[in-house]
């Protein structure tokens, strides 16, 4: 673990795996915003890193460090979110057969690793509302598209390496596309916009 100066008011804590990044976000939010983590103004995961931003230039290293109280590499994850948000899926995309044919089981088999498990989104970016979803089984790791769509469609549920997610919007795209949902990702007037923020538990359900 590393933990950097980034900027004016941010530090950027490295980590090795985002299954850690994840442990370390969902370690942060869960904590009471009063006592050093009232500093705090925002917390923004990646892949294998978490920004963190306070509201205080000139915090130490020290003072950072402190803020992560007992949290280690290697600590389980202490989701923060009890609610589940299902997201209905009309399976039967393009790439669901190419998919199924790279892990030598049927369609079928795919659809319910995808529908039997529970995920949760571990960090957002690519596109406003794009989530990259975590906790996939084996079964589903497949790589990216070695030529990447020019336009994907909106709603489109896909997969890539460890992740799975949904299309926000009309984009080019290189994941592999499973189905379809009408559930709207982004939408301004909703607070927060995204449906799908960092740490939310998700689960998805044949349409």
């Amino acid at each position: 673990m590393r933990i950097l100066p980034f900027g004016l008011t941010g530090w950027l804590i490295e980590v090795d795996t985002t299954t850690e990044a994840t442990s370390l976000y969902d370690h942060l939010h869960a904590l009471a915003p009063t006592g050093p983590m009232a500093l705090v103004t925002d917390l923004v995961p990646g892949a294998r890193t978490v920004l963190l931003d306070v509201d205080r230039p000139g915090i130490t290293h020290t003072e950072v460090t402190a803020l992560l109280g007992d949290w280690r590499p290697g600590t389980p994850r202490a989701r923060h979110s009890a609610e589940i948000v299902e997201i209905p899926v009309r399976y039967g995309g393009p790439d669901l057969a190419e998919i199924a044919r790279l892990k030598e089981v049927s369609e079928t088999a795919i659809v319910q690793a995808h529908t039997g498990s529970e995920f949760q989104v571990a960090f957002c970016g690519f596109a406003p509302g794009f989530a990259y979803i975590s906790g996939l089984p084996p079964i589903l790791h497949v790589p990216r598209l070695e030529q990447p769509r020019t336009s994907v469609q909106a709603g489109s549920v896909a997969l890539a390496g460890g992740f799975t997610s949904v299309y926000p919007r009309r984009s080019p795209g290189g994941w592999r596309i499973l189905g379809h949902t009408d559930v709207a990702l982004w939408n301004v007037d909703r607070d927060p916009p995204a449906l799908l923020p960092p740490g939310t538990r998700v689960r998805f359900t044949a349409a």
